[in-house]
């Protein structure tokens, strides 16, 4: 199996910036280059939140199983939160809706869950179903103290299942000076403990639902190295 025309925004961890990554891609994109925008999908989630969020900033004519094929009510780990209803996640469901996107769209943005080491069912993580679809992915990383430590222990987990790792970005969920991003995620040392591309930091977003704050976000960024397979030339009009 090739890589497919998609990306995965997976993170070190809940609450670090997938989503507002995702969302910069999507707004960005959007914005520059309407005729390759990626699609978004996020084939597993637990509690209300990032799809509806998708759905209302992006994509109001799509419905809400379309962006996430795998809904469970509970804010908890997908086997988990699927077992208190009595369900199992559907990976066969999951993997035809990506495999439906990338057929009708230029290229598609998948959000994971948690951290690559989260689990998606009780015997596959995150890293697990990356390796498993050929699917390259993109890090984020928050810049709050730890966070070197974090970066480091998901890119091993990456290495380990041979995972196309594009690179990292850095988002910072607070206000942050530049002082404290040298201090709590210095890019440079990150860059050479993974081995591994620092593509730049996303600044605290008091209004992350603005999507032209979003897509001037994005601007900041390495495009390049995340660019879908399918389209190698999308950054290149920044």
């Amino acid at each position: 199996m090739v890589s497919l025309n998609a990306l995965l925004v997976a993170g070190t961890d809940t609450e670090v910036g997938k989503t507002v990554l995702t969302s910069a891609l999507l707004a960005y994109w959007q914005q520059h280059r309407p005729d390759q925008a990626p699609v978004v999908l996020k084939p597993f989630q637990s509690g209300v939140g990032d799809r509806e969020l998708y759905q209302r900033l992006f994509f109001p004519d799509t419905s809400l199983d379309a962006i996430t094929p795998q809904y469970f009510d509970a804010p908890l780990a997908p086997p988990l939160a699927a077992a208190l209803e009595g369900r199992s996640v559907d990976l066969t469901s999951a993997w035809r809706s990506l495999e439906t996107a990338t057929q009708q769209h230029p290229w598609v943005v998948v959000e994971g869950l948690g951290g690559l080491g989260s689990p998606v069912t009780y015997e596959l993580t995150v890293a697990d179903l990356a390796a498993a679809w050929h699917l390259p992915v993109v890090l984020v990383v928050p810049v709050r103290l730890g966070a070197i430590a974090q970066a480091i222990a998901n890119v091993a987990l990456a290495r380990q299942n041979a995972i196309d790792l594009r690179g990292i970005v850095l988002n910072c969920p607070q206000p942050c000076t530049p002082e404290q991003i040298d201090q709590w995620a210095p890019a440079g040392l990150i860059a050479s403990l993974a081995q591994t591309p620092v593509l730049g930091t996303l600044p605290y977003l008091p209004t992350p639902e603005s999507p032209t704050a979003l897509a001037a976000a994005a601007a900041n960024l390495d495009l390049e190295m995340l660019s879908s397979t399918a389209a190698p030339n999308l950054a290149k009009s920044r």
